[in-house]
């Protein structure tokens, strides 16, 4: 999710469109969040681990 959001947000500042800007933002730092719970060992949504 980290990696579609830096693509996202890459491809949004080189054709300047904000919606994939934004999406891509929102994206990272939803995947970063899950990620940092993961890592703790927190169950997110029932699931110890997002693949």
């Amino acid at each position: 999710m980290i990696l579609l959001g830096l693509l996202l947000l890459i491809i949004g500042l080189f054709v300047k469109v904000s919606l994939l800007t934004t999406i891509g933002g929102i994206l990272i730092v939803v995947g970063a969040i899950l990620w940092i719970l993961g890592a703790t060992g927190r169950a997110v949504g029932g699931r110890k681990h997002f693949f």
